[in-house]
C-alpha cells in the first residue's frame, strides 16, 4: 500500500461518506437553499447536467490518463480519480463537478489572503467537492476529502455564478475552499463569462497543476494565492500527498505570465516549523524573483488527522517572519493569529503603515495610485 492509499483508506475507516451542509456550515448562510441538489445514488457510469467532459486527458492502451495534474492518474471504465471529480466512461473522461458547488458564500477579499489585492472589497466563493491532494491538516476535509456525488449541492451554473456575483456587489469570484484545480473546467467556464462582464477572478490553490492547463487557466484568471506548503519533498509526500516541484513551477508560471499573487505557508507543528527549512524557502523565493511577492505565515489549529498537535506557537510565527524579511521578501504577514500585529503593510522604503488591518478589516488605507501617500514608494499589487 502506497502513502496516498494509506492516508485515503485512514479517511473513509473515519466514516467520510456521510453527505450534509458540510460547506455551507462553514462558510456561511445559505443564500440558495431553493436550488439544493439532494445527493443521488447514480450508478458510476450515469451522467447528468453537472458533467462535462475534460479538457486534458489522453488514451492509452490501459484506459485513459489525465493530464490535469501531476498525479497522472490512469483510470479504466467507471474509475474515478484520486481527486473524487473525474471519471472514464466509454474511453472519455467526464469532470462530475460542474455547476454543483457545495459551498456558495461573500468573503472579504483579506480572508484569502490576498493583502495586496482590491483591498476591502468583497468575493463571491464557490467551490465544489474534492480535491487532489490529501492533506492530514486540511481545515475542510468535510468537502476536499469527497466527491460531488457525496455531498448537497447548488445548482448554479457558470452563467448563475456570474448573475449572482453582480447581484451581490462582488468585485471579484473565488474559486476556493478546496481545490478549483479539481473544478478546472467549471472554474475555467466561469472565469471567461466574469471577464467579459468586468469581474476579476481569484484562484485559492495549492498549485498542485501540470504546466500547459496552468498557462491556459492564467488567460482568465487576475491573481492567485498559493498554498505552499513545505520546502521539503518528503514532507510533501507525508502530509499532502503531493511533491514539492510542480509547486514551485506554478509559481514561476504565474510570475512568467503576470498574475497577481500571494503565497501561504501553514506552520505545522513537528511537521513544516523547522526554521532552517523556512530559511532554505525564503532564500529560494527571493533567489527566483519572487521579493515583491506577499508571504502569509499561518498558525496552524488542531484539525482533522492532526487533532493531537498543538496550535503553532507565536514565537516559531514570529521567527518564521524575521527570517523571510532577513532573506530580503518585503511584504510579510501572519495570519490566524490575532495580537501579532502582523497583518498590516509596511511600506519597505519609509517604515510607515501604507495599510492597517484589524483582521479581515481595513481601518486606513494610505496606498495612492499604487504607492505610498508617505514616501512615494511603489507597492506592488492590483488596488484597483
Amino acid at each position: 500500500m502506497n502513502k496516498r492509499e494509506f492516508i485515503r483508506k485512514g479517511f473513509i475507516g473515519l466514516g467520510c461518506f456521510v453527505s450534509g451542509f458540510y460547506g455551507l456550515k462553514t462558510f456561511g448562510k445559505d443564500i440558495f437553499n431553493k436550488s439544493i441538489i439532494q445527493p443521488t445514488p447514480l450508478p458510476p457510469s450515469k451522467l447528468d447536467k453537472w458533467s462535462i467532459e475534460a479538457r486534458y486527458y489522453s488514451q492509452t492502451a490501459r484506459g485513459v490518463k489525465c493530464r490535469l495534474c501531476p498525479t497522472t492518474c490512469s483510470l479504466k471504465e467507471n474509475e474515478t480519480g484520486e481527486c473524487r471529480t473525474r471519471i472514464n466512461i466509454n474511453g472519455k473522461l467526464y469532470s462530475i463537478a460542474y455547476g454543483n458547488p457545495c459551498a456558495v458564500h461573500i468573503d472579504p477579499i483579506e480572508k484569502k489572503p490576498l493583502y495586496h489585492f482590491l483591498p476591502s472589497s468583497t468575493a463571491f466563493s464557490i467551490a465544489t467537492a474534492g480535491c487532489n491532494l490529501a492533506c492530514l491538516n486540511c481545515q475542510n476535509w468535510e468537502i476536499s476529502q469527497r466527491s460531488p456525488k457525496e455531498t448537497r449541492n447548488y445548482d448554479l451554473m457558470p452563467e448563475k455564478v456570474v448573475e449572482e456575483c453582480k447581484k451581490n456587489n462582488c468585485q471579484s469570484i473565488a474559486y476556493t475552499y478546496s481545490e478549483p484545480i479539481v473544478f478546472y473546467e467549471y472554474t475555467y467556464d466561469t472565469s471567461v463569462l466574469a471577464k467579459k462582464e468586468g469581474i476579476k477572478n481569484v484562484l485559492i490553490s495549492a498549485g498542485y497543476i501540470n504546466k500547459e492547463p496552468l498557462r491556459e487557466l492564467c488567460k482568465v484568471i487576475d491573481a492567485a494565492n498559493i498554498d505552499l506548503k513545505s520546502f521539503d519533498n518528503k514532507i510533501y509526500e507525508m502530509l499532502n500527498a503531493g511533491t514539492l516541484e510542480p509547486v514551485l513551477n506554478t509559481l514561476k508560471i504565474l510570475k512568467e505570465e503576470n498574475i497577481w499573487f500571494e503565497i501561504t505557508n501553514l506552520i505545522v507543528p513537528e511537521w513544516t516549523d523547522d526554521l532552517e527549512m523556512i530559511k532554505k524557502m525564503c532564500e529560494w523565493l527571493v533567489e527566483n524573483g519572487f521579493r515583491d511577492y506577499p508571504l502569509h505565515f499561518s498558525r496552524f489549529h488542531p484539525t482533522y488527522k492532526l487533532k493531537q498537535l498543538p496550535m503553532t506557537p507565536a514565537a516559531t510565527l514570529e521567527k518564521a517572519r524575521q527570517i523571510a524579511i532577513d532573506s530580503g521578501i518585503k511584504f510579510v504577514y501572519i495570519g490566524n493569529a490575532p495580537g501579532t500585529n502582523a497583518d498590516c503593510t509596511i511600506c519597505p522604503k519609509c517604515g510607515k503603515t501604507v495599510i492597517e488591518r484589524r483582521g479581515f478589516r481595513i481601518i486606513s488605507n494610505n496606498i495612492i495610485d499604487a504607492s505610498c501617500k508617505f514616501c512615494g514608494e511603489k507597492i506592488p499589487g492590483i488596488w484597483k
